[in-house]
């Protein structure tokens, strides 16, 4: 007699089979009817190079005096598709020295000189990390077929570093214009013949904008929402909120405000639209209040890897473009605190990547002045050739502030230097049972005003109020830490000044 387990055990074997077996058919038919429905099977053959593509260089086309038949918008779309899969399949091929990656995107003939490149490479022990940050594309030919494309990639934008050895041996900025041939071939665009037909060095970022009368008058603040601390514009985003606080922030005595655009948060190279929207409006509440902000970019961005580079040039190209004529905008910021990158990110991976994103901001907006948050201000010589004015961060000893402050001003005479951030927290409690009270926290600030009275400091302190929370990706996950970060306000957190309120701007 069988048992009831064993019939159990037959009827989940039959029952699994079958589903099985259903979801094999559903899958072949639907298959088969995606190709048959006229689907291009390029999108197939190439659908994990398509998710994984992470490179959006800028692209124009110029179709003047195009001869042949004449290209049509989609199989236009088509070649600019398949052409910079090809250049990012190279870049990751160069990279990695490997020859699986490039695949479908070049003929035969272009594959085997790539092939041999990379084979010399691997034996001599070299790697290339490279990128390119925009196309300028003039088409010349199309076939009668519509299978052979002509064009000029006109000023291509380079950048590249050699290694041997896993040891920088070289690293430029270049300019080089390339004789393109591609066919169309199984449905999809290859590149038959790349030929580079004149090359350049780029030329140094400069960056000039007497910026001094701005910057020497700033008394200012850092800013977050109290209840959204590191998230000015998320879910909690209320323009009645702001408008009360900038309301408070003026009627201190206070000029500006700085104010944080975090990458992911905003939407990476694809700026999302609600995030922009709310930032259009604290922009309006600070035209309205009369108060000026030095907006912050890239916040909690760490990648600096060279290929991740045009994505966050799309990135500063959505922002700023958008904002660069709204009146509430005093400077931007281009990141917070990178020297904090230099040892686990690389210094050179930090520098380089900054002063491509100078570059292009300056591009984008030479009416502003640009700087850099540095978090130490022995790093804020770092770059100080293409920045408009200087910013550090200083919560060291008050009394070496003014002989700090000197010094920064001898080696940058004709540049403002600000301090962007200084503050003290008044958390005394278990994990600082010994630290600095709401008493200690007003002395702090009654001597830093002090200072800047007397030194003509430009100042922004950290921050208008005291936070109950602490994103992790603030401080980490240790306790102690956040308690201290959460104290630092001069509003504590029943919205009541603390004594330190008093102290605020250097006209209290």
């Amino acid at each position: 007699m069988i048992s009831t387990n064993r019939i159990l055990l037959i009827s989940i074997s039959a029952i699994f089979f079958v589903t099985v077996n259903i979801a094999i058919i559903f899958g072949i038919g639907s298959l088969v009817s995606y190709l048959n429905s006229g689907a291009d099977r390029s999108q197939m053959l190439h659908a994990n190079i398509a998710r994984m593509v992470e490179y959006t260089p800028s692209v124009s086309w110029d179709l003047s005096n195009q001869s042949g038949k004449r290209i049509d918008n989609q199989s236009l779309g088509n070649i600019e598709r398949d052409y910079l899969n090809a250049w990012y399949t190279r870049h990751l091929s160069l990279l990695s020295n490997s020859v699986d990656i490039f695949g479908d995107y070049y003929t035969d003939k272009a594959k085997s000189d790539l092939i041999a490149l990379i084979e010399n490479n691997r034996e001599t022990g070299v790697k290339i990390e490279a990128t390119t940050t925009s196309h300028d594309l003039k088409f010349d030919f199309l076939s009668t077929d519509g299978h052979l494309a002509v064009f000029t990639d006109r000023r291509v934008k380079e950048f590249q570093r050699v290694f041997k050895n896993e040891d920088l041996i070289s690293q430029s900025h270049y300019i080089g214009t390339y004789r393109i041939i591609m066919l169309l071939e199984d449905g999809f665009w290859r590149i038959r013949h790349m030929m580079l037909i004149e090359d350049s060095e780029e030329p140094a970022v400069t960056h000039a904008i007497d910026s001094s009368e701005l910057i020497e008058n700033i008394k200012g603040i850092n800013y977050y929402p109290q209840a959204s601390p590191w998230d000015t514009f998320g879910h909690a985003f209320d323009t009645e909120i702001i408008s009360a606080d900038f309301d408070i922030i003026k009627n201190a005595g206070l000029n500006t405000i700085r104010v944080f655009i975090q990458y992911e948060d905003f939407g990476k190279a694809e700026i999302n639209d609600i995030k922009m929207e709310r930032l259009q409006r604290l922009l309006d509440k600070a035209t309205e209040k009369n108060l000026k902000v030095i907006l912050t970019l890239f916040d909690f961005y760490g990648d600096y890897s060279v290929l991740d580079w045009t994505r966050t040039l799309k990135h500063a190209e959505g922002i700023v473009e958008a904002l660069k004529d709204h009146p509430a905008i005093l400077a931007w910021d281009i990141k917070n605190e990178p020297d904090l990158d230099f040892e686990s990110r690389g210094k050179d991976n930090v520098i380089n990547w900054l002063k491509i994103i100078i570059k292009k901001i300056n591009d984008l907006d030479p009416s502003k002045p640009i700087t850099i948050g540095w978090a130490n201000y022995k790093h804020a010589n770092n770059l100080s050739d293409v920045l408009d004015f200087i910013s550090f961060h200083y919560y060291g000893d008050i009394e070496k502030l003014p002989e700090i402050y000197s010094d920064m001003k001898q080696e940058h005479p004709n540049k403002a230097v600000l301090l962007e951030e200084y503050g003290l927290s008044s958390y005394q409690g278990f994990w600082r049972p010994f630290g600095d009270d709401e008493s200690d926290q007003a002395d702090y600030h009654k001597s830093m005003q002090t200072i800047f009275k007397k030194n003509a400091i430009p100042f922004m302190s950290w921050t208008l109020y005291d936070f109950n929370k602490i994103p992790k990706e603030v401080v980490g996950r240790l306790p102690w830490r956040k308690r201290i970060q959460q104290r630092f306000g001069f509003i504590d957190l029943n919205g009541s000044p603390k004594k330190s309120f008093e102290y605020i701007a250097t006209n209290q």
